[in-house]
């Protein structure tokens, strides 16, 4: 088991930009691939991006590509999600979550999840 803890939400405007942080900690974190997901009001918790043990591999959701980049960083053992033009759609808790093995976007497949952190965007 691994415990994780989120931070970096706020308040933005339209076109703004946010980075969260996922702080890990556990035994045996190389094992472990990571993933952001996120429930807006009313909706049900949703994939947002993945990223591979290594940190070699991602994949995104098609409402974030070309504006959310997930990274880790081993030294630290977080993971980021820097978050660019930011639309009000992208208003939700944002929850970071960690499994062992690959990567995966299916929220079922992950047994460690954080808090979450609230991310809201004004237009």
């Amino acid at each position: 088991q691994v415990r994780l803890e989120e931070s970096g939400g706020g308040t933005v405007q339209a076109g703004g930009s946010l980075r969260l942080s996922c702080a890990i900690n556990g035994r045996d974190l190389r094992n472990y691939a990571g993933g952001w997901f996120r429930q807006g009001p009313g909706k049900e918790r949703e994939f947002v991006a993945t990223i591979s043990r290594h940190f070699d591999t991602t994949y995104y959701a098609d409402s974030v590509k070309g504006r959310f980049a997930i990274s880790g960083d081993d030294a630290t053992n977080t993971i980021y999600l820097e978050m660019n033009s930011l639309k009000p759609e992208d208003t939700a808790v944002y929850y970071c979550a960690a499994r062992v093995g690959i990567l995966s976007t299916e929220k079922s497949e992950y047994d460690n999840w954080g808090q979450g952190t609230q991310v809201t965007v004004s237009s």
